[in-house]
């Protein structure tokens, strides 16, 4: 395996269906059906905010960050309108909104971190973690920061592991009912 700054365009296809594969569950709701969802990742996608782990047989893993220029996975109204046309757009645009955005500019943003389900336990979200950690020092960064769902305790025994401490737990109300979630863990870690 190899950790890559940045996403070669020839990987974009199989980044978006990896980021797919991790988010679907608590976006597939508002961003489904999948064929529309994979059209808006892979077009949102920023290759200059992440790191890809890459492997003999192609893409294995990639970890997204936010700066003040953006953020990996982030996207805009206009790309919603893009893929979704206006009606689907406008009422994506409106659930995305309400999820809320983080205003935490002290701290390195991880926008999504996701692995092959093949390479899981190898290493590679604990490489790529490392990774995003030396980028956040080098942009200038005390902190990092990162969202993980109360649905998924593997991820935050990953993060845990890693040294990331909880900050606070964000409860998201009736949106449950659409994300299927109940709350977002911020975690952070001091560099």
């Amino acid at each position: 395996m190899r950790l890559q700054f940045g996403l070669p365009d020839d990987l974009r296809a199989e980044a978006a269906a990896l980021y797919w594969q991790a988010f679907g569950g608590k976006l597939g709701r508002v961003l489904g059906p999948d064929r529309l969802a994979l059209a808006y990742v892979e077009r949102v996608m920023r290759a200059d905010h992440c790191i890809a782990a890459i492997g003999n047989d192609g893409l294995i893993g990639i970890a997204g960050f936010k700066t003040d220029q953006g953020s990996f996975a982030g996207g805009t109204a206009a790309d919603m309108y893009g893929v979704y046309g206006r009606i689907g757009g406008a009422w994506r645009s409106g659930l995305m909104q309400l999820l809320g955005g983080d205003g935490d500019s002290s701290r390195f943003l991880i926008d999504g971190l996701c692995v092959r389900q093949g390479a899981r336990g190898q290493g590679v979200g604990s490489a790529l973690l490392a990774a995003l950690c030396t980028e956040a020092r080098i942009r200038g960064h005390a902190s990092i920061r990162l969202d993980v769902v109360d649905t998924n305790p593997r991820a935050r025994a990953l993060y845990e592991r890693n040294g990331f401490v909880l900050d606070r737990s964000t409860p998201i109300g009736p949106l449950r009912f659409v994300f299927g979630y109940r709350a977002a863990h911020s975690m952070v870690r001091a560099l």
